[in-house]
């Protein structure tokens, strides 16, 4: 999924999929630790997407306290 896309979810939305991306990365080194996983490059595939989810949500967190901190200054 492309950081645009991700970026017109909701927070709610983005922690339920960073939970299922930490989990594919899980399953994918579990599986090719134990020799099962036939395309390596989907643990680098799922690693990309877990950061890319975890960048939108660090970005939505700055943007909401940055809004907090600017709504109660006093001018």
């Amino acid at each position: 999924m492309k950081a645009k896309d991700l970026r017109e979810r909701s927070v709610e939305d983005l922690r339920e999929l960073e939970k299922g991306a930490a989990k594919d990365v899980f399953q994918n080194r579990f599986k090719n630790f134990t020799n099962r996983l036939d395309d390596t490059s989907q643990i680098a595939k799922a690693r990309h997407e877990l950061a890319r989810v975890k960048t939108i949500l660090n970005e939505k967190s700055r943007l909401a306290a940055t809004e907090t901190a600017t709504s109660g200054e006093v001018k």
